[in-house]
């Protein structure tokens, strides 16, 4: 089935993994049936804000829980709270707050993930400060960085920021300003917490599952000037009922250390390496997730890239390491049909005079 068709537009398989680029996760039937009974209902929205936030504190073991539309808002609201308090006259003025307001992030957490962190933090009333070089960053580097000025440190837990030579979360707390950590894509919802982070920010549509939405969760002082951002500028960042409670369903039924994806992970590995260079790989940033990786030349999987893509249907592959010769079929959003629908796509590739994949031989070798 698809829904997009009557409009012209066609679905794509989901190699990539919970991108909101391919809109995120397809949902579990639960999670739309809570939205689609949502929408036709009405309900106090400020009542139904307030108890979903203490379902998602009772889940993440945080103080409070705030509704968000996804985890990049949540870096901006979390920034605004530390910020304004509860002060509603600066809660007008985000993000034209008066200094100090300087915002700390380390080198290689100014990540670009489809917007700039250090944007949100803009967003937010915040000025950013990077420490750090792109080689290494130490607790000197931030030592030196935490000056009078200094409002809170915002530290970024994703693929995308550098993996090497970055500070841990631990050095950056009990630093005499709040930590902001950015787990947006994160499955485990406690740990950030646990650890002692002020403030963290997840989205709501990727390894939960829910919809596009998200929450940040964190001590209760910082989520009350969360909400109350909401007369300001997070009255553009309204969520609606059917988003709340599909994101209730989604953690209702979540389950951080659950995987059903091995016999995919299986079936595909053995279908590739049938005739291409494929193996299983562990995600860089250390989440429990496996992905099917080929290896090529950067030229050739560009190339192949751009046949996945080009082909109906649109099979979206994992790209972020195609210049190290690599390119990630992520199969936490692949059903088992769509795994003969890769296998043949890629083998067609091949077979339609591509460079020949490196031979098993040559692989064991290597």
């Amino acid at each position: 089935m698809n829904p997009f068709r009557r409009i012209g537009v066609e679905t794509v398989i989901n190699a990539a993994g919970k991108m909101t680029a391919l809109g995120g996760s397809a949902q579990h039937e639960t999670v739309a049936q809570a939205q689609a009974e949502a929408a036709q209902a009405h309900v106090d929205l400020a009542e139904l804000r307030h108890a979903a936030s203490q379902h998602i504190a009772t889940r993440t073991g945080a103080e409070a829980a705030c509704i968000t539309t996804g985890a990049a808002a949540g870096i901006a609201l979390g920034v605004a709270a530390i910020l304004t308090g509860r002060d509603l006259e600066k809660i007008r003025r985000v993000p034209d707050v008066p200094a100090p307001r300087d915002i700390l992030i380390q080198r290689g957490h100014d990540v670009d993930f489809g917007a700039e962190v250090t944007q949100m933090i803009r967003l937010g009333g915040g000025r950013p400060v990077v420490f750090g070089t792109l080689d290494a960053v130490t607790e000197a580097d931030l030592a030196a960085s935490l000056s009078a000025d200094a409002k809170a440190i915002v530290y970024v837990k994703s693929h995308h920021a550098v993996q090497q030579n970055r500070l841990p979360l631990d050095p950056c707390l009990g630093r005499g300003v709040p930590v902001l950590v950015d787990a947006a894509a994160e499955s485990d919802i406690r740990t950030y917490i646990a650890a002692g982070a002020d403030l963290v920010t997840y989205s709501g549509g990727k390894a939960i599952g829910g919809p596009t939405c998200g929450f940040i969760a964190g001590r209760r002082d910082l989520i009350e000037a969360c909400e109350l951002q909401g007369r300001g500028i997070a009255r553009a960042m309204k969520v609606g009922k059917e988003q709340i409670m599909g994101l209730m369903a989604a953690l209702d039924r979540f389950e951080p250390s659950a995987n059903d994806d091995e016999a995919i992970l299986a079936a595909l590995h053995a279908g590739l390496s049938s005739f291409a260079n494929a193996l299983i790989l562990p995600d860089r940033a250390g989440r429990p997730i496996r992905r099917v990786a080929l290896r090529e030349s950067p030229d050739v999987l560009q190339a192949l890239v751009q046949h996945l893509a080009a082909n109906t249907p649109s099979i979206r592959t994992r790209n972020h390491q195609l210049n190290e010769g690599l390119i990630l079929f992520d199969v936490r959003e692949l059903r088992r049909h769509d795994v003969d629908t890769i296998v043949e796509r890629v083998r067609t590739f091949y077979a339609e005079g591509a460079p020949s994949p490196t031979a098993p031989e040559q692989r064991r070798a290597s």
